[in-house]
């Protein structure tokens, strides 16, 4: 198998982690030849892992662009709108690339970066991983298959998980949507994606509601201090409690390493001081809903109802597939899809293998698909194509507009 050559922009816990060390992995398919990331710690320590020389270290994208073409593909890692740039000169400079999700928060960016994929013949896949999760593959085969007769209407949710919102959406970096992106475009066209693939139609119309109803300052307990470890009276009642969340459970090591690259005890405590992942959560100035609804109607006739909030305890995707000669229900997280038949009565219980790794091996599945690709071994186009992404990314602007003007929006 040809090994597939590749530059990272933005080594952090999504281009490092979840895309690069697919390399790291599998040394024959993928190298990683290069990397631009501004922090000179993460650019340095992707550089030791992969070997890279000083000489292909950069410290932004311009830099390495502006070299001649030194790879078959370019990993786009970065902020949400930092993403339009870098793929335009990429794919000029003759790059194949993929392209973290969201392409970009701007409506015209997503379609330029299309028609750009289109213009110079290359190769452009966004991380739509969910795409590749066994369990929605498996929900595609039912559903091709008539399982459930012709499918009527979905209900989907994305439980985000309390602890994720507090880290991603109120302290971290997507906390803000004029920097970052809109929620139901950052963590959510992953969601409108996929109901976009079962569906197997062409969105027509969008509602949508919600709101960030509990994570600002007006819900601050009486006396709470900026910083959690300044003092904060109310730790032992509230369930956001930063000390609670990077110092007690060892199990969320993805959390500790965007807190601090040392993930020493020490380390982290120093962190949290002052720095953004300290803060008391009503008081960080985010801006992003905490819950939203939207609602779908499809060419097909089709409909869907999409629901994500933060006030969970897990952080799980549910779903609900209703159809003429049967229903489907599953949970993603747990592998389990359950089966009725209307006419017979029957019931079938599936419980899908568990993958290790990011959305449950879909971020393995992804690299493999993408690599292959490039490499002429694997499909002709890649199922998480820009062509097709565009479509869902304009589903979540346009629930993004229904939101703010109480309007029905069609597309």
């Amino acid at each position: 198998m040809k090994q597939v050559t590749a530059v990272l922009i933005g080594a952090g816990l999504r281009g490092a982690d979840a895309y690069a060390s697919y390399a790291l992995k599998y040394p024959n398919e993928l190298k990683i030849v290069a990397v631009a990331e501004p922090n000179r710690e993460r650019r340095e320590m992707l550089a030791g892992l992969h070997g890279i020389s000083t000489d292909y270290c950069y410290e932004n994208y311009e830099s390495l662009l502006a070299k001649e073409k030194m790879a078959d593909c370019a990993l786009i890692c970065t902020q949400d709108r930092m993403h339009y740039e870098p793929v335009m000169t990429a794919l000029e400079k003759g790059y194949h690339v993929l392209v973290e999700k969201p392409m970009s928060p701007e409506r015209e960016e997503i379609m330029e970066m299309g028609r750009a994929a289109k213009k110079y013949d290359r190769i452009l896949s966004v991380c739509h991983v969910l795409r590749y999760s066994p369990f929605f593959v498996k929900l595609k085969e039912l559903l091709e298959c008539g399982k459930i007769g012709e499918l009527v209407s979905i209900q989907h949710i994305e439980s985000v998980g309390y602890w994720h919102q507090a880290h991603s959406f109120v302290r971290g970096n997507w906390s803000d949507g004029r920097t970052a992106s809109p929620m139901i475009l950052q963590k959510c066209c992953h969601d409108m994606d996929i109901l976009l693939w079962l569906s197997d139609s062409h969105c027509t119309r969008i509602s949508s509601f919600g709101s960030l109803k509990y994570f600002k300052k007006e819900n601050a307990p009486e006396d709470a201090p900026k910083y959690c470890l300044d003092g904060c009276r109310h730790r032992d009642a509230c369930p956001y409690y930063a000390p609670r969340f990077y110092l007690e459970h060892p199990s969320r090591g993805d959390l500790y390493r965007a807190v601090s690259l040392d993930t020493g005890r020490e380390s982290l405590h120093r962190a949290l001081e002052k720095g953004p992942y300290g803060r008391c959560v009503f008081q960080c100035g985010n801006n992003v809903v905490d819950h939203q609804v939207v609602n779908i109607e499809f060419e097909n006739q089709v409909t869907a109802s999409f629901t994500m909030c933060a006030f969970t305890d897990k952080c799980e995707r549910v779903i609900n597939l209703m159809g003429t000669e049967g229903q489907i229900r599953g949970n993603m997280e747990s592998g389990e899809i359950e089966i009725m038949d209307f006419a017979s009565g029957d019931y079938e219980k599936i419980v899908l293998h568990k993958t290790e790794g990011g959305h449950s091996g879909s971020d393995e599945a992804m690299m493999k698909d993408f690599t292959a690709l490039i490499a002429g071994l694997g499909n002709e186009e890649s199922t998480s194509k820009a062509s097709m992404a565009v479509e869902s990314h304009l589903m979540a602007l346009a629930a993004e507009e229904s939101r703010i003007t109480g309007k029905v929006v069609c597309l």
